[in-house]
C-alpha cells in the first residue's frame, strides 16, 4: 500500500527478492497540472509494468473493497508512505501490517518527517517499521536504521537515502515477520518525562513562504529542508511589481555586516546574496513564478539592475 515514488523502491525490491505480490493499493487517479490530465500515482505505474493486480478504492472501509482484500488470503500487509488505515483493514492479514516511516519514531510523527528534520537542523534522521494500531505513528517499533543528515543535504538528498535503506529494511521486517524472530519496542518506552517530541505535520503552502527576520542557521535550513519539494519561495518587490521566486539552493554565509535585513547584494552577473542577521543567503539556484528552475547565473541575465528590488522580509 503506497503512493508515491518513495513507496515504489519497497515494492520493486520486495519483487526482486521474489515474493508474492498478491496485489497493490495505491490512490485513484486524478486530474492536475494546468491541462488537468489525470495521473496516476508512481507505485500504481510500476504495479502495471509488473502486472500486479492494482486496487484504487475511494473509501478504505469501502464494503466490496474489504471483500477484496480477504479474498486475496493475505499475510502481510506492507504500508508505506499511504493514507492511515481503518482497523478493519490492517488486521486482515494473519502476520501483521507494518508501516516504513522515514523517521527515528518516537519523532517526528506525522505526514513530512524528512522536512522538518532538516527544517529542525537534526544531525540524523533515519527509518522505522512498526506494526499499525490505530493512532498514527504509534505503533511498536520492528526495526530501525539511522544516517547521517549532513550539513548540506536538502530533502531531496536524504528522501533518496532513506528511500534506499528503507527498501532493504522492508524485505528484513518481512523475513522477520514470516520467521517470527523480532522484539517489539513500545515507543513510550523511549519517551521520558524529559523527551522533547517533535512532529512532523503537513507541510502547507505558508510553512514554505520565507521569513528573512530569522537568524541565519534557520532560514538556510528552512530552503534546504523545503528542496526540492515543495520549495521555500519569497518575493522580489519593486514600486511596480511583486515577483515570486522558489528557492531550491542556497548556501549560508556568516559574516558581519551593515546591511538592512533583506537587502540584495548583487554583482548583476554571477552573484545574489540576500543579507540576514550575522551574515547573506547566497542563492545559487532558483525558479522565478512562470519560468523553469535556473542557476542564479541565468537569472540575473534577465534584470538590468536587480539591486533596485527589495526582499518581501516576511
Amino acid at each position: 500500500m503506497g503512493t508515491p515514488e518513495f513507496a515504489v523502491e519497497s515494492l520493486k525490491n520486495l519483487i526482486e527478492k521474489g515474493y508474492n505480490l498478491v496485489g497493490v493499493v495505491t490512490v485513484p487517479d486524478k486530474p492536475a497540472g494546468r491541462g488537468m490530465n489525470t495521473v496516476e500515482s508512481a507505485v500504481k505505474k510500476y504495479a502495471f509494468e509488473k502486472k500486479i493486480l492494482v486496487f484504487q478504492p475511494e473509501k478504505l472501509r469501502d464494503e466490496n473493497f474489504i471483500k477484496d482484500l480477504k479474498k486475496l488470503n493475505p499475510d502481510i500487509f506492507v504500508v508505506v508512505a499511504f493514507r492511515m488505515l481503518p482497523d478493519v483493514v490492517w488486521k486482515i492479514p494473519t502476520l501483521g501490517t507494518f508501516n516504513l516511516h522515514a523517521s527515528l519514531l518516537p519523532q517526528y510523527r506525522g505526514a513530512a518527517p524528512i522536512n522538518w528534520a532538516i527544517i529542525n537542523n537534526e544531525k540524523e534522521t533515519g527509518v522505522t517499521t512498526f506494526l499499525i494500531d490505530d493512532k498514527i505513528d504509534t505503533g511498536n517499533i520492528i526495526f530501525q536504521e539511522k544516517i547521517a543528515i549532513n550539513e548540506t543535504d536538502d530533502a531531496g538528498i536524504i528522501h533518496d537515502k532513506l528511500m534506499n535503506i528503507g527498501s532493504k529494511l522492508v524485505v528484513k521486517t518481512v523475513d522477520a515477520l514470516i520467521a517470527n524472530e523480532y522484539k517489539l519496542i513500545n515507543q513510550n518506552s523511549l519517551i521520558s518525562g524529559k523527551t522533547e517530541l517533535k512532529q512532523a505535520p503537513k507541510i502547507n503552502k505558508e510553512d514554505c513562504l520565507i521569513d528573512w527576520n530569522k537568524p541565519l542557521i534557520e532560514i538556510y535550513n528552512h530552503i534546504r529542508g523545503l528542496s526540492p519539494y515543495p520549495t521555500a519561495f519569497t518575493y522580489l518587490i519593486d514600486n511596480k511589481n511583486e515577483i515570486l521566486l522558489k528557492i531550491y539552493k542556497a548556501e549560508k554565509i556568516q559574516e558581519n555586516h551593515n546591511f538592512n535585513l533583506g537587502k540584495i547584494i548583487s554583482d548583476n552577473k554571477t552573484f545574489l546574496k540576500v543579507a540576514v542577521k550575522v551574515g547573506f543567503i547566497n542563492i545559487l539556484n532558483l525558479q522565478q513564478a512562470g519560468k523553469k528552475r535556473m542557476p542564479v547565473e541565468d537569472f540575473l541575465r534577465g534584470f538590468i539592475n536587480i539591486e533596485k528590488y527589495s526582499i518581501k522580509l516576511e
